[in-house]
């Protein structure tokens, strides 16, 4: 027998701890998958964020790419590099020159290196101690590498600031094709690594050698991945790219490795993190992001308690299942055992409950044990409001004296006790214990609140019992009240400092409005500037075009015009983004028929689509549109040039569907379409797809601008795509009244040029514009088309050769003039010739305001930024006009 019950006791320890050994067992394979799948998703959110971050340090970069090489083309820096012997006047002129471009830019510095490595001018040239001026930068490798190869990047510490950042360097070039001299821009990076540090990932940036440039982490500038070589330390030595060579290496360890290249290392300061490296192949550089696993490790360790939780519970029920089985076999056993126990006992038990409700009577009278736990102090009083029960706080909250308090003592006592003490406030003593006890007598339950002469507050609650009688608590709720008081205290100041928050975030409101004004304003003078020797040079170009005789040549030509174009097209699309970023972008809203827009466009894109093979199909409409016409064509216009330009073969479908009381206006193609994921991506500035196919990819602002347009208008944007199948790009507008459509001139619309040479033959021209090259290219460009220009120059050459026997037949009159605009320089001229001639203003401005004014005067109206035909077109039709 001993060894039979041994046998069964090993038994039922064994089972329980092997159910223990298996659930531990899961538990830890679940701890296994749930860290594995977490770590992934962390990876994955990592990786995603990472890409985000080299987006942005992309577009930093890009965004000024272009400006060493437009710097390059200036021919005033060309014709100081050219020069054997420099002045220091004509130094300090391009000196000038770079700060104002510096400024508009908004860049670090824009220094003119010579053919030797010796700055001659830069931005900073005012500040003494830090001028790049006279400094050499040969040794440096992008004045180096853009000698050699014409272009360079390079990040460095400056050799005179000591502020490290992006060098972007474009060779000058001679006549000949011979560099002559380096134009470099820096760009610091540095303010990246403030928005790299908001929250609690690691973000870092290496060059190829595995060196730490940027990082939020100031602490980890210039560590080193790994042991730099003897050759690497010395070619950093000797360019002296970061000061000192880098030698302390960064504190990590790796601890293994993710799926997908995804590395966990410890950090001496961070411990676990992910890993995740993006490159930056332009640059060669590598980005990086370290991000903690503990949330990842305690979400899985959380995962694993709940199913360790979950088994043991299953294991519970099926113990309790099994053990319910086992004693459902014992209860028949055991009932009649059961039924003689309960009758044994019954009566016993029936004793001991009338003994316990005696002594549950007895404690219930005087100093009650059953309300000694409740912190009010509490008294009872019977039907003849005598004390029945109280408890020990009652005694204390009112100090009574020992003895006082007893059982069978009138309640009227105790009121004139408290009375005499002043603790029923003033008054005669009787009335008010009389008004209390008629309120006892009456069952009605009160509260109220009592404060005492020490300054304690005493809330006084009383209910009546069922059978007669009426029970009074006491509570000191002192605490309380004054705590009510410092909240609403507290609630005032808290006012008062909302409203001061409030007027200062009024104030800076105020301000930053001020200065955003400022800023477009800044830009659009910027660019103005810039864009004016751009539209010389496009001028000059389609003067040299039509003197070349050989067609390789003019191709040549038509290259650089195109050229030229674009990048007229790009800084003319950062004024538009900046103009409605600031709200300076004034709509006007009609209703119009969208039916002539459409046809317009269809012209104006089926030319350019039968220029790259593909066919442009145009599905005519008679709705009625509101909205404002010249951005709905702008919007209209990217996205048919993007539709060409990234579609091989096909077509390109333009039509409306109907939506209710909107009208869906449809581009579709049938290009290599865009992924879901990056769907979003293609409206964010200055990002590119990699598949254009029929061009050079455009700068990325285009659907940036579209999108910001349908917001300002409030239209909706609407992108369907599917990869290998095409796009559909639509803008949905809101129907408006119907009404007959206003004849458009297709040939006009479509920008084709109706004139022809001999129409223009002899016709008077003047072109006002101070811009000595402008006027040069311009009077070439007529006297081509044989015009006779009679002024080409300023205001003061205008007003000195203005009388009434020189009225030209055409007046190009400029917008900006110096001291006073063209408008302004217009009556004056009229009243020297007599009459008023026909007039164009031909401006670089872009504001919606100067075409108004164009056509409230009668006036013609166009930009510098327009192809040559159709000034010759406007030309034409203005003296058709006339005669």
């Amino acid at each position: 027998m001993p060894l039979l019950r041994t046998r069964r006791q090993l038994r039922r320890l064994l089972l329980p701890v092997a159910t223990l050994l298996l659930i531990a067992a899961l538990t830890w394979l679940a701890l296994q998958q749930l860290q594995q799948r977490n770590l992934q998703r962390e990876a994955e959110q990592a990786r995603a964020q990472l890409r985000l971050h080299g987006n942005a340090l992309q577009a930093v970069v890009e965004r000024y790419r272009v400006l060493p090489a437009v710097l390059a083309l200036d021919p005033d820096i060309r014709a100081l590099l050219a020069q054997a012997a420099h002045s220091p006047a004509q130094a300090e002129q391009i000196s000038r020159k770079l700060e104002q471009v510096n400024g508009a830019a908004a860049t670090s510095t824009l220094t003119l290196l010579d053919r030797d490595g010796m700055a001659l001018a830069a931005s900073n040239w005012r500040i003494p101690k830090a001028s790049n001026v006279g400094n050499n930068y040969h040794f440096r490798p992008y004045f180096q590498q853009a000698m050699q190869d014409g272009r360079a990047t390079f990040y460095a510490e400056g050799v005179t600031t000591a502020v490290p950042g992006y060098f972007l360097s474009e060779a000058v070039r001679d006549a000949a094709g011979r560099p002559i001299g380096v134009v470099v821009v820096k760009l610091l990076l540095r303010p990246l690594e403030q928005t790299w540090a908001i929250g609690e990932d690691t973000v870092f940036a290496t060059d190829g050698n595995g060196v730490v440039f940027l990082s939020s982490r100031p602490q980890w500038r210039y560590r080193v991945l790994a042991p730099l070589p003897a050759n690497t330390r010395e070619q950093l030595a000797r360019t002296r790219q970061y000061g000192q060579v880098p030698r302390q290496p960064l504190p990590y360890r790796s601890t293994g490795a993710l799926a997908n290249g995804v590395q966990r290392a410890r950090i001496a300061d961070t411990g676990d993190v992910i890993w995740i490296s993006h490159p930056l192949p332009l640059q060669n550089w590598s980005l990086h992001l370290l991000r903690p696993t503990h949330g990842a490790l305690a979400a899985a360790r959380i995962g694993a308690a709940a199913v360790a939780a979950t088994l043991t519970v299953l294991a519970l029920l099926v113990y309790v299942v099994w053990q319910r089985r086992r004693l459902a076999r014992l209860r028949e056993r055991s009932r009649q055992e059961l039924e003689r126990l309960v009758k044994h006992h019954a009566q016993e038990l029936r004793t001991a409950h009338d003994g316990l409700v005696q002594a549950a009577h007895s404690a219930d009278y005087g100093e009650s044990p059953s309300l000694q736990h409740l912190p009010q102090g509490v008294c009872v009083v019977d039907a003849q409001l005598n004390l029945v029960a109280w408890n020990r706080r009652y005694i204390e909250l009112f100090r009574f004296p020992p003895g006082f308090i007893k059982v069978g003592r009138p309640i009227a006592d105790v009121f004139r006790y408290n009375a005499r003490r002043g603790l029923l406030g003033p008054g005669p003593i009787e009335a008010a214990i009389e008004r209390r006890l008629n309120h006892l007598r009456s069952g009605k339950p009160h509260m109220h609140e009592r404060e005492r002469g020490d300054g304690s507050v005493i809330e006084i609650r009383g209910n009546p019992l069922p059978d007669g009688g009426f029970v009074t608590s006491y509570a000191d709720i002192t605490a309380y009240k004054n705590a009510a008081r410092d909240l609403r205290s507290l609630a005032d100041t808290l006012s008062r400092r909302i409203d001061e928050r409030t007027h200062d975030l009024a104030l800076a409101k105020r301000e930053a409005e001020d200065a955003n004004q400022s800023k477009t304003r800044l830009v659009a003078a910027a660019v103005h500037d810039l864009l004016q020797p751009l539209n010389a040079a496009r001028m000059f170009v389609s003067a040299l075009r039509l003197r070349l005789p050989d067609a390789d040549a003019r191709a040549i030509a038509d290259s650089v015009d195109n050229a030229l174009a674009a990048q007229d097209g790009i800084l003319n699309s950062l004024l538009d983004i900046s103009r409605l970023e600031s709200g300076a972008l004034q709509t006007r809203i009609s209703d119009f028929a969208v039916g002539p827009l459409l046809a317009a466009l269809a012209h104006e894109f089926g030319v350019l689509a039968s220029a790259q093979g593909l066919r442009l199909r145009f599905v005519g409409s008679h709705c009625v549109v509101r909205s404002d016409p010249a951005l709905l064509r702008r919007i209209l216009q990217n996205f048919l040039s993007n539709a060409i330009r990234y579609t091989g073969s096909g077509r390109i479908l333009l039509g409306c569907r109907r939506d209710g009381a909107l009208l869906r206006i449809e581009v579709h193609d049938t290009g290599s379409g865009i992924a879901e994921a990056r769907q979003r991506e293609v409206f964010e500035e200055f990002h590119r797809l990699d598949n254009a196919v029929n061009s050079e990819r455009g700068a990325g602002l285009g659907l940036a601008i579209v999108d910001r347009i349908a917001r300002l208008l409030g239209h909706r944007i609407g992108l369907r795509s599917t990869l290998g199948h095409g796009s559909c790009f639509s803008v949905s507008v809101p129907l408006g009244a119907a009404r007959l459509p206003l004849a458009v001139p297709a040939a006009l619309a479509a920008g084709e040029d109706m004139a022809s040479d001999s129409l223009l033959r002899g016709c008077r021209v003047w072109c006002v514009d101070d811009d000595t090259r402008v006027s040069l290219a311009t009077r070439l460009l007529l006297e081509r088309w044989g015009c006779l220009v009679l002024v080409a120059g300023g205001v003061d050459q205008a007003l000195a050769a203005a009388s009434p026997d020189s009225i030209p037949d055409v007046l190009l009159l400029d917008v900006r003039l110096g001291p006073i605009t063209g408008p302004e320089l217009f009556p004056r001229l009229v009243e020297r010739w007599g009459r008023a001639p026909a007039v164009i203003l031909y401006t670089a401005e872009q504001d919606p305001a100067l075409r108004e004014l164009a056509t409230r005067n009668g006036w013609g109206f166009l930009s510098k930024q327009a192809r040559s035909s159709a000034l010759r077109s406007l030309l034409t039709h203005l003296r058709q006009r006339a005669t």
